[in-house]
């Protein structure tokens, strides 16, 4: 139930009471009030006040709703569960389809992710990450891009020649810098222009 409505001998008591109804604040509610209170005259005649609270939309609701829409126009039948921490929220992506929602290395899930970024950040003041998973598909191409820097390091420190990786995104070019930073044989950049910049492995000298 994502909305309540109660009477009151004023509107307030009948926000608190509606408000409990749906297990929140008065703060995180927004209130309609839907009938005045009025005293009546001489006690006679006088009514309650009745108002309609509806849940506020949080920022993981939003994140939430739109995901679930996304997916759902796209045509997949997926499980979407949410969770925040702190300032960042947590979108979780499961079933048959997933390899749909990922796409190829990843575009597809990181498109999404965008999108999701863009309405849950719009006419907003403060700042949330939005991170959209899809079975662990984040945790396993980071396991991949670490394999994958460690072996080019050692291929370019073997034949001195440096290597220039496929263009990727940001989240991508920084688990290769992160893998890279210590090894004493290579330095990492980056070099071009979104969405084609790419990550250069090479010697160290000097």
């Amino acid at each position: 139930m994502e909305f309540a409505e109660k009477f009151g001998r004023t509107v307030e008591e009948a926000a608190a009471l509606a408000a409990a109804d749906l297990n929140l604040s008065v703060e995180d509610v927004e209130i309609e009030v839907l009938e005045e209170p009025t005293k009546g005259f001489l006690g006679i005649g006088a009514k309650s006040a009745r108002v309609k609270v509806t849940a506020k939309k949080t920022a993981e609701k939003t994140a939430l709703d739109f995901t679930k829409e996304v997916i759902e126009k796209m045509g997949l039948n997926l499980n979407v569960v949410s969770k925040q921490d702190d300032n960042i929220i947590y979108i979780d992506i499961d079933g048959k389809d997933s390899g749909t929602v990922i796409g190829k290395r990843g575009q597809t899930l990181d498109s999404l992710q965008y999108l999701v970024n863009l309405v849950v950040n719009k006419n907003t003041d403060k700042y949330v990450k939005v991170v959209v998973n899809a079975e662990n598909y984040r945790e396993k191409r980071e396991t991949t891009l670490e394999q994958l820097a460690i072996r080019l390091a050692g291929k370019v420190s073997k034949t001195r020649r440096s290597v220039r990786l496929e263009p990727m995104n940001p989240y991508e070019r920084k688990i290769i810098h992160t893998t890279l930073q210590d090894d004493v044989r290579v330095n990492t950049r980056s070099e071009g222009d979104e969405p084609f910049r790419r990550v250069v492995i090479d010697v160290r000298r000097g």
